[in-house]
């Protein structure tokens, strides 16, 4: 018979990424004829990607890859501030990174600006006071109006872009990859993308987001990722500090995959055969130094020959200088000496003093001492050479040797006694300082899928899709399913399409129809469908809002089919409620148009992150309203923003809603 071979491990070893800092680049002369040329920006929550809308095959990609964190220290200026890939190593500075979103939702307008500097300084646009090129953005899926706005007014008042287009990233992605497959627009289908914060479920009807029916999932890379490092903490407690955040990513996009049936894999890790064959050892850094147990008996005798004749040079120098301390010392005292024996009593009463002596004979007690022990240190240097190992040691233990080496000589002498031929037990460093990351290779997947198993009571991807269909006829439910499409840099775990496919065929009727794609990039290719969508779309027209459109309009958004939807919707009020908060005597006019002087003072009075007010300034009262509504386990935001006239009769309102939301 023949012996079974043993199953080979998988080791793999941290590659620890570090980011080199981005050139800044040259404005190419193709983007700025015949007319300037959009910039587009993919502003992710993990990752800022930026690049022009150009035709040119050296632009044809995003120049700007980096990801959307900031680090400052409390009090530094705004230059001190390092952005992107100027962090090369993130956990350092782990504590004082800062970003603009909360999950996917832009609201530090600060941190935003910052980006928007770096992005632009980093393309090379050097005019002074305004960046003359339009900006395609992205934007989170049912965006608050609000921050669209405060968005606008970054963009519009602080840099002077002449136009901007908003568009959502994963219905980007799906543009570009339906363009790739030779399928025009519009197109009908359901949009599944998971990002770094969040996850949604996009239905798209004739080209159109439906905004009503659109869900989020609070589940994304993130939740992910330190679900992963707690995992590993608690299996490694002994490797805290090398569990980093950072890792835990890598090992999240390199190693993990997702489960077709997650039960039955779990049944199949029991077997031991099994677990040799998958799982994955990650070697953590280590110091080969410590490894003592595979030396030979010659080398062990060599290395205690080193160390015998490395503490003796310690202890020699040691005695040598402390024989010079005490020829000084005593130098000293013999001059005080000669001050008394020269009859200079008040000198020699004074430097008394100085060195804490009361009398003439305890300054000659301290000479004799230090005379004799002066003489036993020169007498022991010269008979330093010819002494004996052991006497060495004894001294070493007895007095001023050195305590941090005396253990690992111990040691060694010790271990010098035993017969060479005794067989010591191996402790394998190398392997001590490994990860074994079995089933959390697939555990960590399942929590889109099962968001309990991280503790949020809330659906899953399938569970909240389904809950999608239900809302349509059959007929549009078909239609739905028929163009499924995956995104998101969450959606790029192996076997994640076939999940989606397995779970489908579980929901769906007998004998159903349904098609499910994945994009190509699924990270990058938001950046590439909203380059495709500014090519294609000339500035100015259907989906563009210049800057005069900002300026009279205010908080509009010019809708195109990659876009969010804006709603508005009037209400009016009682005439009670207005006479509670003001007196009738007090009520003023309704407010009159805005004028060209009115626009130019708001173009020049440039970017505040606090103010409240909009383009429309000379209305009365702005507020905003904020709910959040829980439906089937699903959390979104409805944001209104209420513009309100006062007038004699009733307050009237107009309640702008983004998305339908």
């Amino acid at each position: 018979m023949t012996a079974k071979s043993a199953p080979t491990c998988k080791i793999f070893s941290f590659q620890d990424y570090r980011a080199t800092p981005d050139p800044i680049f040259e404005v190419n002369p193709a983007c700025l004829q015949p007319c300037a040329v959009p910039i587009v920006i993919d502003n992710g929550s993990f990752q800022t990607r930026a690049g022009w809308a150009c035709t040119a095959d050296e632009l044809s990609a995003p120049l700007l890859q980096f990801k959307t964190v900031a680090a400052r220290s409390r009090g530094a200026a705004r230059s001190e501030t390092q952005i992107g890939n100027d962090i090369s190593n993130l956990e350092p500075l782990r504590w004082l990174l800062k970003s603009q979103f909360d999950r996917n939702v832009v609201v530090n307008f600060e941190i935003q600006e910052l980006m928007f500097d770096y992005i632009f300084m980093h393309l090379g646009i050097g005019t002074e006071g305004s960046v003359d090129h339009p900006v395609v953005l992205t934007e989170a899926p049912c965006n608050p109006l609000h921050c669209r706005q405060m968005m606008s007014e970054l963009l519009f008042e602080c840099y002077r872009v002449p136009q901007v287009s908003y568009g959502v990233d994963a219905l980007y992605s799906l543009y570009h990859n339906r363009i790739k497959q030779g399928v025009e627009p519009p197109h009908t289908g359901v949009v599944i993308s998971s990002g770094y914060h969040c996850s949604h479920i996009l239905p798209v009807i004739n080209g159109r987001l439906d905004a009503e029916n659109c869900k989020r999932v609070n589940v994304g890379g993130s939740q992910a990722a330190s679900y992963l490092q707690r995992l590993l903490q608690l299996k490694y407690p002994g490797h805290l500090a090398a569990v980093t955040l950072t890792r835990m990513e890598e090992l999240l996009h390199e190693h993990s995959y997702t489960a077709l049936d997650y039960q039955e894999e779990l049944e199949k890790w029991r077997s031991a055969e099994f677990y040799e064959q998958q799982v994955h050892r990650l070697q953590l850094p280590y110091s080969a130094k410590l490894l003592g147990g595979s030396l030979s008996a010659e080398e062990r005798q060599e290395r205690r020959a080193q160390q015998l004749r490395r503490l003796q040079e310690v202890n020699a120098r040691r005695r040598e200088e402390k024989l010079q301390q005490d020829q000084e010392r005593l130098d000293t005292l013999l001059s005080v000496q000669e001050l008394w024996e020269d009859g200079q009593l008040e000198q020699f009463h004074r430097r008394l003093v100085e060195l804490n002596m009361d009398s003439a004979e305890e300054l000659q007690s301290y000479i004799s001492k230090l005379s004799l022990a002066v003489e036993q240190g020169r007498q022991h240097t010269l008979h330093s050479d010819t002494a004996d190992s052991k006497t060495e040691m004894s001294e070493l233990e007895e007095g001023d040797g050195v305590t941090e080496i005396e253990p690992e000589l111990t040691e060694d002498s010790a271990e010098g006694e035993k017969p060479l031929n005794t067989v010591q037990p191996v402790f394998n460093m190398a392997e001590y300082h490994q990860l074994f990351v079995g089933t959390e290779r697939l555990r960590v997947p399942e929590v889109l899928f099962q968001p309990s198993l991280i503790g949020e009571e809330q659906m899953g991807l399938m569970e909240t899709l389904q809950y999608v269909l239900d809302r349509y006829t059959p007929e549009q439910q078909e239609a739905l399913v028929s163009g499924v499409f995956l995104t998101g840099g969450n959606m790029q775990y192996p076997g994640m399409k076939e999940r989606v496919e397995r779970e489908l065929l579980a929901m769906r009727p007998f004998q159903s129809h349904f098609q499910v794609s994945a994009a190509s990039r699924p990270a990058l290719d938001a950046w590439y469908g909203a380059r495709d969508w500014a090519l294609r779309s000339e500035p100015g027209g259907e989906g563009w809002v210049s800057r005069q459109e900002y300026e009279e309009k205010g908080e509009y958004l010019s809708e195109h089919w990659a876009s969010n939807a804006s709603v508005s919707v009037r209400i009016a009020r009682p005439l009670g409620r207005a006479s509670e908060l003001l007196p009738a005597g007090l009520l003023p006019a309704p407010p009159a148009p805005p004028t060209a002087a009115g626009a130019a003072t708001r173009r020049n009075r440039g970017y505040r992150p606090a103010a409240a007010s909009g383009p429309l300034c000379d209305r009365a009262v702005m507020s905003s309203q904020v709910d959040r509504t829980l439906s089937s386990g699903f959390s979104y935001w409805r944001i209104r923003r209420l513009h309100v006239h006062r007038t004699p009769q009733c307050i009237v309102g107009d309640v702008s809603t983004s998305c339908g939301l």
